[in-house]
């Protein structure tokens, strides 16, 4: 499949969208928002003074994703990061759709951008 200005363009708006949604709840979780709290003391099981440990993680994963020269990285520590979301999310039998989509969609977003991940991958030849 050939690169085109709208799969280039498509890859940037998402990856921005990915880094803009990391940075709000980071910022969440670093302003101690009652409902982000709640949500993880009460229902995740976490201790309270481990939400700026976590939000500083998750601003950190976004800020290598979103410089280009190491995005590659970057989408390894947000699938890492949605990956311990998960996990969190199984053990108290929670939906975990939702950090499922977003730890893939850093890869979906490098794929639009760069040809070269591409044709790592046979079933896109």
């Amino acid at each position: 499949m050939e690169q085109t200005p709208k799969m280039t363009l498509a890859g940037k708006i998402l990856s921005g969208l990915l880094v803009a949604f990391m940075a709000l709840s980071a910022f969440g979780k670093l302003s101690a928002q009652p409902p982000v709290v709640e949500m993880f003391v009460q229902k995740l099981g976490f201790a309270a003074e481990k939400l700026p440990v976590i939000a500083a993680l998750e601003l950190a994963c976004a800020i290598v994703f979103a410089v280009p020269q190491t995005a590659l990285v970057g989408a390894i520590l947000i699938s890492c990061y949605f990956g311990g979301a998960v996990a969190s999310h199984v053990r108290i039998s929670d939906p975990f759709v939702g950090p499922v989509v977003f730890g893939a969609l850093p890869w979906v977003a490098l794929m639009l951008r760069e040809p070269r991940l591409r044709a790592l991958l046979p079933f896109l030849r």
